[in-house]
């Protein structure tokens, strides 16, 4: 840039910082330094910090009832302005804390000045985070138990449809749907506890830090904390305007999370396939084709599969902008807000979609049936009786079920088709008691262990679900 045009782009002195400067900011600096245009998002938060500063500022006299009063209105009045769409945001203010304390002085003149008394921006940024994820774990927890609540409806209802279970997505043992889904409640319970514990360790209050050595003034951050339902202050100034490992812990809880709905949106696009044909999905939750009509394809699945792919990004995106930043504040941390929104955004509308799939979605028993035919799922229910009933080393049962196995393959016939003459060749202390040991739906009803498959137990376990997540 020439001299000329540095002169031309030079502007009047911020109205934030000003004092210092006499000259404002180059367009470039405004367009790279301001946040407004994402931090906006948490003017409910911001105006609720300020209301709880300005009444501890107070309480401790160090503002007058009057002023207090005055701010309270003032910021009331700014929030209807924000949410009723009147209310005109500043990039040249920068941020969300000085478009409303701008605005504040605008409507309420002298009193608003004294507003941001013994605190800074980095204190109140921080705070509003906080305020914000916090609102938002509560959401996400809310979200997650109403798929919880889908999941175990359908569970109950196909407690005992036979399905087969898979390992390397090859056919290891029977099964039924219910059980399978009942796994995915477990694992959205995990979920839950996760945000649960991010939400307790992230219950601290940075406000009164103020820039990162606290201040002078006789401030009360107990009471700012607690006006504001956090539990506590937290203890090191410092600490309280330059950690963001509430967050990263979020971006990973959140990144699990997501992970886990991928893995349900990739096997509901597996069992929706022609070659599955487990279960059915209505035209809510599909699409079609702009060139095959007779396509019916599994979106919405497809789509919560991917979302792993932005919030893991965005978990990496703030662990490397936070990795190697020295103490405390750095202009670095600006960075820290979208990636929290994104994956909010981006987790909440997973959970939302994967709870109407859920809802939505149909179990085709007989297909499922059919797949049982082939694989040999019962195999280990044959070795498991002849250890038991036969008292044959489990090793050896192996190996004689293996023997049995490739009789039946060479057939092109199920375990269970095959003659008792035919298995008594391998195994002659077989008797006619392994033809039923050998139906599918004993093998699912003889595993009544604890969060076994049988149905029984399946429904067992939904009703202690139901008490433990849901009430």
């Amino acid at each position: 840039m020439t001299r000329r045009n540095e002169q031309k782009d030079k502007k009047s002195a911020s109205p934030i910082w000003g004092g210092r400067f006499s000259g404002g900011p180059s367009q470039l600096m405004q367009d790279i330094n301001a946040s407004i245009g994402y931090d906006k998002t948490f003017y409910r938060q911001d105006i609720a910090g300020s209301i709880a500063h300005a009444t501890m500022l107070a309480t401790q006299h160090i503002i007058s009832q009057t002023d207090k009063e005055a701010i309270i209105s003032g910021l009331k009045q700014i929030e209807a302005e924000i949410e009723s769409g009147n209310f005109t945001f500043s990039t040249e203010l920068e941020d969300i804390h000085m478009n409303i304390e701008t605005r504040l002085v605008e409507l309420i003149g002298e009193p608003a000045k004294r507003l941001h008394t013994g605190r800074s921006r980095n204190d109140q940024v921080a705070t509003d985070l906080r305020l914000w994820l916090r609102d938002s774990l509560h959401n996400l927890d809310a979200m997650l138990a109403a798929l919880q609540s889908a999941l175990l409806d359908k569970a109950e209802a196909y407690a005992d449809v036979l399905m087969p279970g898979f390992t390397h997505l090859q056919t290891a043992q029977p099964i039924t749907f219910g059980f399978h889904l009942m796994a995915y409640v477990e694992m959205l319970a995990r979920d839950r506890s996760r945000f649960v514990d991010c939400c307790r360790r992230m219950n601290e209050s940075p406000l009164g830090a103020a820039a990162l050595a606290g201040t002078s003034y006789p401030i009360d951050r107990h009471l700012s904390a607690k006006l504001m339902g956090f539990d506590r202050p937290m203890a090191n100034a410092m600490d309280a305007v330059s950690s963001r490992d509430f967050a990263i812990e979020f971006l990973a809880d959140a990144s699990i999370c997501a992970t886990h709905l991928s893995r349900l949106a990739e096997e509901i696009v597996i069992w929706s396939t022609d070659r599955f044909r487990f279960i059915s999905l209505s035209d809510a939750f599909t699409t079609g084709s702009s060139i095959m009509p007779q396509k019916r394809n599994p979106d919405a699945a497809e789509l919560v599969r991917a979302k792993p792919g932005r919030i893991i990004g965005d978990l990496v995106s703030l662990l490397t902008v936070i990795k190697g930043l020295p103490l405390a504040y750095g202009k670095d941390m600006q960075e820290d807000k979208e990636p929290v929104f994104d994956a909010e955004a981006s987790l909440s509308i997973a959970i939302a979609a994967m709870t109407g799939m859920i809802e939505d979605m149909t179990a085709q028993p007989e297909p499922m049936r059919r797949a049982l035919e082939k694989g040999h799922p019962n195999a280990t229910d044959l070795a498991d009786y002849l250890v038991s009933a036969l008292n044959i080393p489990f090793r050896d049962a192996h190996h004689i079920t293996g023997q049995l196995v490739a009789m039946a393959d060479k057939k092109d016939c199920a375990l269970e088709q095959l003659e008792l003459e035919e298995m008594q060749i391998i195994e002659p202390a077989l008797t006619a008691e392994v033809l039923d040991i050998l139906r599918l739906e004993h093998a699912v009803a003889a595993r009544t262990s604890f969060g076994g498959t049988a149905p029984d137990e399946v429904r067992k376990r939904i009703a202690d679900a139901r008490k433990q997540y849901l009430s």
